[in-house]
């Protein structure tokens, strides 16, 4: 993937004004294993594919618990985003322990943004190369936000990053617009059918995704494997199925615009297992 000389580092900008090592740790996320964000007024639900790096091992955690009122989901470098959900932990402690309140979704974004910037400027640093969907619950509601290793961060209705994303995407932008008044239940359910279109043909069961929900009167928590299973088999019982393209997704309106531009992404690096 070497390009020319302005790659060689992360401060040198090309002519076309690029920085490709910024744009080499995008890619990063793009390799890794599907994590998908959604949410309500009062919920936010995050879930992600569990790959194992082959039959005899575990698969790597991919979501973490930051504080009771947020948790973050991660594609990428594994190492990177445990080094960054422990950061945020950090910050969430001393922000209670200064002001003896939850510290607000947006500005820990913000700062974990900061940081993300800070390694896209200095000669003798790396981008991070792994992406955060944060999802988390204050006095201004439900807020999801995709954080990017170039320290961009957006706010979002539904986002999917990683492997195979784009099928995700697509289901999200069909379904997105209910998904304000939805309940607690609804979410999850989409948020099901939604991985299930990241494993193209894949059956879906617990052992390969993971699911994580914060809401109103909630704690973030993970699901655990034989609730995830109950409700997987509850919806296949019914004959659910996610439905077809009746048409084209909007571009106006959508769960957001694709910024990756690629229909099909390639399997999970092995540095992200």
């Amino acid at each position: 993937m070497f390009r020319n000389q302005y790659d060689t580092d992360v401060t040198t900008w090309s002519p076309a004004g690029r920085l490709f090592q910024v744009e080499y740790a995008m890619e990063a996320v793009k390799q890794g294993s599907a994590a998908i964000g959604l949410r309500s007024k009062t919920h936010v639900v995050l879930a992600c594919v569990n790959k194992a790096n082959s039959e005899l091992s575990s698969h790597q955690k991919k979501i973490f618990k930051v504080d009771d009122h947020i948790g973050v989901a991660i594609a990428g470098l594994t190492a990177d985003g445990r080094v960054l959900s422990r950061y945020m932990r950090s910050e969430c402690i001393n922000y209670g322990y200064t002001y003896e309140s939850p510290l607000p979704v947006g500005r820990l974004v913000v700062q974990l943004a900061d940081k993300a910037q800070v390694c896209t400027q200095r000669s003798w640093k790396r981008p991070y190369g792994v992406g955060l969907l944060v999802a988390g619950l204050d006095e201004s509601g439900a807020h999801l936000y995709y954080n990017c290793p170039s320290g961009n961060y957006f706010e979002y209705q539904a986002f999917a990053i990683g492997s195979r994303s784009q099928a995700a995407k697509t289901y999200l932008e069909r379904k997105f617009e209910k998904f304000t008044e939805s309940s607690r239940d609804d979410l999850v359910k989409d948020a099901l059918f939604a991985i299930r279109e990241t494993l193209q043909g894949e059956k879906l069961t617990s052992a390969v995704c993971t699911i994580a929900v914060v809401g109103v009167g909630e704690a973030f928590n993970i699901l655990d494997q034989k609730t995830v299973q109950a409700l997987i088999n509850e919806f296949e019982i019914s004959g659910e199925e996610a439905p077809a393209d009746e048409s084209a997704p909007e571009q106006s309106g959508g769960a957001a615009p694709d910024q990756s531009g690629a229909a099909a992404e390639e399997e999970a690096a092995p540095m992200d297992i």
